[in-house]
């Protein structure tokens, strides 16, 4: 994988225990202002939003069925790797959201969280 990789729940989401509501991920509704604040640096980046249910099958190509909570950022290979991320076999990946905001940021170019 040569670029990196965003996996998002879709905003608006439903649960089926919670058939007349709509949610959103609290995780991933920072990482979502961020993009839309800078639409063109999100273009540099592959991101999938995804429905509640599972099995995700995105996630599960992506890295595997243990691993399909959200969000997550799979790190590409155009970078150099940071220490701190997990890894799964040859695929490198991060699911804590303020550090895939800080990784946006060094990555990508998107401000840095103050």
């Amino acid at each position: 994988m040569s670029r990196d990789v965003l996996l998002l729940l879709e905003p608006g989401l439903t649960d089926p225990k919670y058939p007349e509501e709509r949610f959103i991920c609290s995780d991933g509704a920072p990482i979502e202002g961020l993009l839309a604040s800078d639409p063109a640096r999100a273009a540099t980046l592959e991101v999938h939003r995804l429905p509640f249910a599972r099995p995700r099958q995105v996630v599960v190509d992506a890295l595997d069925a243990e691993h399909q909570s959200l969000p997550v950022l799979i790190l590409g290979h155009e970078q150099p790797l940071p220490a701190d991320v997990l890894s799964l076999g040859d695929k490198h990946f991060v699911t804590d959201t303020r550090r895939i905001l800080d990784l946006l940021a060094q990555r990508h170019g998107f401000p840095k969280g103050h």
